[in-house]
């Protein structure tokens, strides 16, 4: 699942020439696209989604609101899934019984604010289109291989409604504060990709 697809190159070049085509006609220059793409990106990373599951984990209160709206939730950490239009976030829960796990399958809507710019595989046509299909065959590619009696949910993000996973604790961390346990959380497991 990794690597560079001939979309993601497609995507590639028409993104490059709209910018060409809007710094010629002299409506924004290429110095101000990279203030607005810098701007967009500055905070986000998977830390922010790390500290919400570590709030989560430790907040059982925080963690039904998490549930029931993560939108509004994330907020209380100063946090925001949106990106340049306004977007719902879902918080969908791993249980010892279901796993999820997300995907665009249109493009590649994701909560970058939440989880920093989304990995390549993620964009690619073989994810996007495979994990809906076989997705215990996808988890197995990234080296998660789930019990058959666990039944696997899969969430397709859209433009106006993003996911995020809330991996289960790992066993062992009842002693560890929220930084410490927000050190544990990975972006994969907050796609699904990855168990903790």
């Amino acid at each position: 699942m990794t690597g560079t697809t001939h979309s993601d190159a497609l995507i590639s070049r028409r993104v490059r020439r709209l910018e060409t085509l809007l710094e010629d006609r002299g409506i924004v220059t290429g110095a101000a696209v990279d203030e607005a793409i810098d701007a967009f990106l500055t905070g986000a990373s998977a830390a922010g989604g790390a500290r919400v599951v570590a709030r989560a984990w430790t907040d059982p209160e925080f963690r039904a609101r998490l549930l029931a709206d993560g939108t509004t939730a994330v907020t209380e950490l100063g946090l925001s899934a949106g990106g340049v239009q306004p977007q719902r976030l879902r918080v969908v829960e791993n249980t010892a019984d279901t796993h999820n796990v997300v995907v665009c399958t249109l493009c590649s809507c994701y909560p970058v604010r939440l989880l920093g710019p989304s990995p390549s595989w993620y964009k690619s046509e073989a994810y996007r289109s495979r994990v809906v299909r076989e997705p215990r065959a996808v988890l197995a590619e990234f080296g998660l291989v789930l019990p058959e009696e666990v039944a696997v949910t899969v969430w397709d993000s859209t433009s106006e409604t993003r996911y995020m996973v809330l991996p289960r604790r790992p066993a062992g961390t009842d002693g560890l504060d929220e930084p410490s346990l927000a050190a544990l959380v990975t972006r994969n497991a907050l796609i699904g990709t990855a168990a903790l």
